[in-house]
């Protein structure tokens, strides 16, 4: 995939930074999960405690660190950020004890932050303490340093990888789901607002390109910002529908929001692996990382319909076929009589 996609989707600068919704109000979409979170969040104030520990899931996009800043922004309190798989015994209790009462310590890949490290968390997460060697070899000693009571957000695509002691120290669990043309539509007429300078973009063109964000809030920030571009170099700058086809066509986006990497990868597999084939198989054909293909681009063609994921490999399904113009598998099989 994409790396177009990808690049979609890790495309951070200080004017996507401006469109983040700064409270729950402002979010848009993920209706339950806001209203589970307005009520554990006031609740946790009126007590004037600090937050259960908190695990947001889902795909890349879907507004998990927009969610942690609101959630630090809604409980007053700071804001502090690291990332799973660099994170070391050293990093992690250096920044547990600069934290204070009612500070979000938000982990995005939470899933890839090493073993030892999640085993290291279990007494912070549990009893706001950590053990700090002091000394080296055998004979150092162990000293227990009091924390903060703090919250501890956890972002992850894959709440599998993480080991079972861990998941379960978190109290609340939150599952994100895509979002709806019609929110996304929402979001980009906003969006269209907030730009400096606005951008004048046409209904049926929030549409289009609503329909072509994989359900995905970044990739339609993104895909606003491309075609703003396009429309300013190739037209009179508004955004209008015939504009945003051309545009959307320009960059390989397609109706269902598949681009070119997209496209290859089902192609390859209903090609070259008559439909079904394994992980690593299919990875060194696209010539990509297993882990993009899992986190990036199946879990939008699991949702569509497009793929289905069997004991014995990834499986094309019929409208794969369809929409790449091949044959059914099923019209491909002799009849017997």
């Amino acid at each position: 995939m994409s790396k177009q996609v990808q690049e979609l989707l890790e495309a951070y600068d200080e004017t996507q930074y401006s469109l983040r919704p700064q409270t729950l109000k402002e979010f848009i979409g993920q209706e339950t999960i806001k209203e589970r979170l307005h009520i554990h969040i006031n609740a946790a104030k009126q007590r004037k405690q600090a937050l259960e520990h908190i695990l947001l899931v889902g795909p890349p996009g879907l507004g998990k660190t927009t969610l942690a800043k609101i959630i630090s922004n809604e409980m007053g309190g700071g804001f502090k950020s690291a990332v799973g798989p660099t994170m070391e015994r050293l990093d992690l209790a250096t920044i547990l004890t600069n934290l204070e009462a009612g500070d979000i310590l938000f982990v995005d890949e939470i899933h890839r932050m090493k073993g030892y490290v999640q085993e290291s968390m279990y007494p912070a997460m549990e009893d706001y303490k950590i053990d700090l060697p002091v000394g080296q070899g055998p004979s150092a000693d162990i000293i227990t340093v009091p924390l903060s009571r703090f919250t501890l957000v956890g972002a992850t695509t894959r709440e599998g990888l993480l080991s079972g002691p861990f998941q379960n120290r978190f109290g609340i669990r939150i599952h994100l789901g895509y979002y709806t043309d019609d929110e996304i539509q929402i979001a980009i007429n906003q969006y269209s607002n907030r730009l400096q300078p606005p951008v004048e973009i046409e209904e049926k063109a929030e549409r289009e390109l609503a329909c072509r964000s994989r359900g995905t809030m970044r990739i339609a920030k993104n895909l606003l910002l491309n075609v703003r571009d396009y429309a300013t170099v190739k037209s009179t700058g508004v955004i209008t529908h015939a504009v945003a086809q051309e545009a959307l066509e320009f960059f390989s986006i397609d109706e269902l929001g598949l681009d070119k990497g997209d496209r290859d990868y089902l192609s390859t597999l209903i090609e070259k692996f008559s439909g079904r084939a394994g992980l690593k198989s299919l990875a060194v054909a696209v010539s990509e990382d297993e882990r993009t293909i899992e986190e990036v681009i199946e879990p939008y063609l699991l949702k569509i319909g497009f793929l289905s994921l069997t004991p014995t490999g990834r499986v094309a399904a019929d409208p794969a076929y369809a929409h790449l113009g091949f044959p059914s598998p099923q019209d491909a099989q002799p009849t017997f009589f």
